[in-house]
């Protein structure tokens, strides 16, 4: 359960981070203004408060993992409001890096 808790939360970190980030882009980048911008900077406020719900005590642990996420996230986002399409590089890389999630959060600790 506790895995299953922590995929969730790093999901809901990477929708508030990345699309945080994202208005904050479109406010500035795209001139959409300062609602746009605000919405953001909430957004982003709330991916720092999600990553402490991690079942984990490591801070440096989850935002390590989180990193992974974030890769891939943002190019999953990239892909559905932007209409960018990855290549074979990016694909791989993201896959690298959610390995890399696996293996930090998940693999066996000694107690």
């Amino acid at each position: 359960m506790d895995t299953l808790r922590s995929i969730a939360l790093f999901i809901a970190a990477a929708v508030a981070e990345i699309g945080g980030a994202w208005l904050v882009w479109q406010g500035v980048r795209e001139h959409r203004g300062l609602v746009w911008i605000g919405g953001g900077i909430i957004a982003l406020g709330v991916y720092g408060f999600v990553a402490t719900l991690q079942p984990d005590a490591n801070f440096g642990r989850i935002l390590a993992a989180y990193g992974g996420v974030f890769v891939a996230g943002s190019l999953l986002w990239g892909m559905v409001a932007d209409g960018f399409k990855p290549d074979r590089y990016d694909l791989v890389g993201a896959a690298v890096c959610l390995v890399g999630v696996a293996v930090i959060m998940y693999g066996p600790r000694d107690a």
